[in-house]
């Protein structure tokens, strides 16, 4: 068989070396925000600046989410990490704000993180737990100086008042849903399915708000557990062009799988 042609001369072609494909260097962050309120917003820049997130560790975006820019979180967040260029994206609240831990101590809690789990993919300072409690570091008006659990600990939601994403391991939010809520439990599944993990990280900081449970958070629930509910619903078998995936677990099928890994094995 003839080699294939040469491309052409006037084709736009990049060849990644193994250096650019890794993570950005530098102890660098993204910090990105869907805003509605520019006072809170300047006020919520300064408290990070001050606490060590200046121009030579951060870049600062903003999503107006306001007047003929209007649009919701799962529309936004995918707009603010397509703009984001360093090596970590810290989506927050407009009304964070800083306290005794500033960037040095996240930097400390995410190297942590490498250590433990070289796959983890999102970091925050409150959410659930798989066995179904609560780990969370934050002082609101439900209280100050909060700590639960013991962390860091793996989580299966994160808050949305601060989540860290590492760029070197991307996910993504679901196009299928809207609004302003749970986006942080679907980053966390969405990881889930990628492979990687989540995880409460002991950075504190204050949150002004107590958390809205409204209409269109109940809507925004029901929504979220339909989506998740239909995802495998029904789907018992994937055919590709090569075999048969059997997603339905039965003893049966297991000890199929075992008695096929076995030979392979031997």
């Amino acid at each position: 068989m003839p080699p294939p042609p040469a491309p052409s001369p006037d084709a736009a072609i990049r060849f990644l070396t193994a250096e650019a494909a890794a993570e950005p260097p530098g102890p660098s962050f993204s910090i990105c925000t869907l805003v509605n309120d520019r006072a809170q917003y300047a006020a919520m820049v300064e408290s990070f600046t001050a606490g060590g997130f200046g121009p030579e560790v951060a870049e600062f975006i903003a999503l107006d989410t306001t007047g003929n820019l209007r649009c919701d979180a799962f529309q936004g967040i995918p707009r603010l990490l397509a703009a984001a260029s360093r090596r970590y994206v810290v989506l927050c609240h407009q009304d964070v704000r800083l306290l005794e831990d500033g960037a040095a101590v996240l930097l400390a809690r995410l190297a942590e993180l490498d250590r433990l789990d070289p796959h983890w993919a999102l970091a925050g300072n409150a959410g659930g737990t798989a066995a179904g409690g609560l780990a969370i570091r934050i002082s609101d008006p439900h209280g100050e100086g909060q700590r639960r659990g013991a962390l860091p600990a793996r989580a299966v939601s994160l808050d949305e008042n601060f989540i860290v994403l590492r760029r070197a391991a991307p996910v993504g939010l679901s196009a299928d849903m809207a609004g302003f809520h749970l986006y942080g439990a679907d980053l966390c599944l969405q990881a889930r399915l990628a492979g990687r993990s989540a995880w409460v990280i002991d950075f504190h900081l204050r949150h002004l708000s107590p958390g809205r449970r409204d209409v269109a958070f109940d809507r925004a629930q029901v929504e979220f557990e339909r989506k998740y509910a239909q995802l495998f619903a029904g789907v018992r078998r994937i055919r590709t062009t090569c075999t048969e995936l059997r997603l339905r677990r039965s003893w049966i099928g297991q000890w199929l799988r075992r008695r096929r890994l076995a030979r392979l094995q031997g």
